[in-house]
């Protein structure tokens, strides 16, 4: 696995992990949260549900444990666009919608009002190799984003796995809220606009998380094609949001 950051990523890398380490490397300390569970609770979406044609979605194993599914989280159409606002952490998908051999998955992803819906980041991005999706043994990769300068790269086979680091990791690349012209080293602000460019390549034995157009990591084939991890390469793909979030994503597609 290769992670790809500038220098002043990797500062604000080596200050995270200076002020963290004397919590997380004690013994007995708490574990970083499941792929795509954030700390709080998953506030249910009224009149939620899926109703863009041919999508269907799952909610993450804890969120069901939790009573909850697809009804409390909602994905609609808005134009040609999709409107996605949780609830639970959910994943989402189109059946018809398969990738095989080389090829790059892509979107846009607009939250309106950066932490709207809660008081602390969440992620939303490109799920790519998903097999036996909706089944208690689906596999799938996916590259999510945060309004606050961070991405994640994990998974599900079919337990969750982290295949980028454990926690957050930040880039240059990676927009934070409110920032604009003001540049990558502003904090991001609660209810201001932030906009994502996410992809996910498979070229070759190379696997790529890409976000505004800058390869933020990469992986062999062979790093994650094993047992607990993903199936395969080839699979079905879509998006996947974090819990408590809402964005719009637009153009969403899949180049050969």
């Amino acid at each position: 696995m290769r992670l790809v950051s500038g220098f002043a990523a990797a500062i604000a890398v080596a200050a995270l992990a200076t002020s963290t380490i004397g919590a997380q490397g004690r013994a007995g300390a708490p574990p970083p949260p499941a792929a795509g569970q954030d700390e709080g609770p998953s506030k249910a979406i009224a009149g939620g549900g899926i109703t863009v044609p041919g999508w269907t979605g799952k909610v993450d194993a804890g969120e069901e444990k939790a009573g909850l599914s697809v009804k409390d989280a909602k994905l609609a159409p808005q134009g040609a666009d999709l409107h996605v606002t949780t609830g639970p952490a959910t994943t989402y998908w189109n059946p018809a919608n398969k990738a095989s051999g080389d090829y790059t998955v892509s979107a846009t992803f607009t939250e309106k009002e950066y932490m709207g819906l809660n008081d602390h980041p969440h992620p939303y991005g490109i799920v790519i190799a998903g097999n036996d999706l909706g089944t208690p043994t689906m596999s799938a990769l996916y590259c999510s984003a945060y309004g606050n300068g961070t991405f994640i790269v994990r998974g599900f086979g079919p337990d969750p796995f982290q295949a980028s680091a454990r926690r957050p990791t930040a880039n240059d690349a990676v927009h934070k809220a409110g920032a604009g012209s003001e540049g990558a080293g502003t904090p991001a602000a609660k209810g201001k606009p932030v906009t994502q460019e996410i992809a996910m390549s498979v070229k070759g034995d190379k696997v790529s998380c890409i976000i505004n157009g800058t390869e933020v990591a990469s992986f062999t084939k062979a790093e994650l094609v094993v047992p607990g991890k993903l199936k395969s390469t080839d699979g079905v793909y879509g998006i996947r949001f974090a819990h408590n979030t809402d964005a719009i994503v637009t153009g969403f597609k899949i180049t050969k």
